[in-house]
């Protein structure tokens, strides 16, 4: 998947891009008043932008879905009482035309929108040919596609002033995040496109604020760019996701703790001692890749035999066998079980289409991929 799209550096639109820039407010615009205190306190732990929620998405009706365009001038407030920039979430064309009118700072794109071609559609057309900063979550569901897609249709419309939100991805099981990071998407995201701004949004991976803070730190060790954490007065008393959001003095706690670390170094003994670890590590991955090679020829001829012998491709008892030997010597060599079931998985799915093709030689059929 070829991408290649035209992205200004963040120093084009962030006046300080020293990490994490960061990104905070309360998850809603609730009152002037409520959006004025947090602001006035937010300004104190040096963030770069104010963002707060105008419009709301939710999952069902009957529940607050923000104050609307009432709350926009609150923030125009904010913008000449602090000093702050000001962001937030837009999600149709009249939401764009609303936030332009009142000279909002920088947009945001949700999740839920991002999943939504023709919803991003709409607002890459609204923003055709205005030079303003927009910041697009990833899709709720765990797809790098659409990601790009929402970024590649926001671009081509002459948006450059692009970064992408990590705010995890949904899924139907419980577990301890209400949105799981699988962090490979946007590292994958970053690989696609380095040059693009990346930020994380641990509230809404974490759902509830005592995770907020690793997930902030494992973001940093990630070398992303910045940081959107949603921020409330009175937490307990907020009128959507109480959970998740932390005061403006447990951020400036957050901040303090925070380690930044370096994404190289110029000491010398450092250098050499890193390069003399990945030589090390890239004649391992060489010796790997020899023994894969010679571990899918006698996959190969494993299928000649079952050919000869009219036996099936897939033999279930064998599989769990590979498993289960695999497993128990992950422990002993300090491999994640998830690791190794997901490699083991690869290797197997290789295993078949070789297999496969080996039986069906000749007769122009494959299965799997």
């Amino acid at each position: 998947m070829d991408v290649n799209l035209e992205i200004l550096p963040l120093s084009s639109w962030v006046h300080d891009v020293t990490r994490p820039v960061l990104i905070s407010g309360p998850c809603s615009a609730e009152t002037e008043e409520q959006v004025l205190t947090i602001a006035r306190e937010l300004v104190q732990q040096k963030i770069t932008f104010f963002r707060s929620g105008i419009w709301k998405p939710r999952t069902r009706p009957n529940v607050f879905e923000g104050v609307g365009s009432k709350g926009l001038p609150w923030l125009n407030t904010v913008q000449k009482l602090t000093g702050l920039k000001v962001t937030i979430e837009v999600a149709t064309a009249r939401h764009v035309e609303s936030a332009l009118k009142h000279s909002i700072d920088v947009l945001w794109i949700g999740a839920r929108s991002t999943a939504n071609p023709f919803v991003v559609q709409e607002i890459a057309d609204a923003l055709k040919g205005v030079d303003i900063p927009v910041l697009v979550k990833n899709p709720i569901n765990p797809d790098l596609g659409l990601w790009l897609g929402a970024l590649e249709r926001l671009n081509k419309n002459g948006i450059k002033k692009l970064a992408a939100i990590h705010r995890g991805f949904s899924v139907y099981e419980t577990t301890r995040y209400r949105n799981i990071p699988t962090w490979q998407i946007p590292i994958d995201l970053k690989l696609k496109l380095p040059q693009l701004p990346v930020f994380c949004d641990p509230s809404h991976i974490a759902g509830k604020r005592d995770l907020i803070f690793p997930l902030s730190q494992k973001a940093m060790d990630l070398n992303f760019d910045g940081l959107m954490i949603e921020c409330h007065h009175c937490p307990e008393k907020a009128w959507s996701d109480a959970e998740q959001q932390i005061t403006p003095d447990d951020l400036r706690i957050l901040l303090l703790e925070l380690k930044i670390r370096a994404d190289h170094s110029d000491d010398l003994k450092f250098v050499h001692n890193l390069e003399d670890l990945r030589e090390r590590i890239n004649k391992i991955d060489r010796e790997i890749l020899d023994a894969f090679g010679k571990r899918m020829e006698l996959v190969r001829r494993i299928g000649d035999f079952k050919r000869e012998h009219n036996v099936t491709i897939l033999q279930s008892q064998r599989w769990e066998e590979i498993i289960q030997n695999g497993l128990a010597r992950s422990l002993r060599l300090n491999l994640s079980s998830d690791f190794i079931t997901g490699l083991y998985k690869q290797v197997h799915d290789e295993s078949i289409r070789n297999q496969n093709l080996v039986m069906n030689a000749g007769k122009g059929m494959e299965i799997g991929n």
